[in-house]
């Protein structure tokens, strides 16, 4: 997958609060990882959307 739709994908799901399609997501990223069937940069990308997109607020 390109980095930027995997990024994009997880994106989505932490603003809509979906944890475990965020997990499924990152298990993927780090499986492929791991593999070595993707280089850092998908890695890298997830990491990044991470760190940027704030998490889905639960109603109050």
């Amino acid at each position: 997958m390109d980095p930027r739709e995997t990024a994009d994908a997880y994106r989505r799901a932490r603003r809509a609060g979906d944890d475990d399609l965020c997990k499924q997501i990152v298990g993927e990223v780090t499986a492929r990882f791991a593999t070595r069937t993707t280089d850092g940069t998908e890695l890298a990308a997830l990491y990044r959307a991470n760190r940027d997109t704030p998490l889905a607020q639960p109603n109050a």
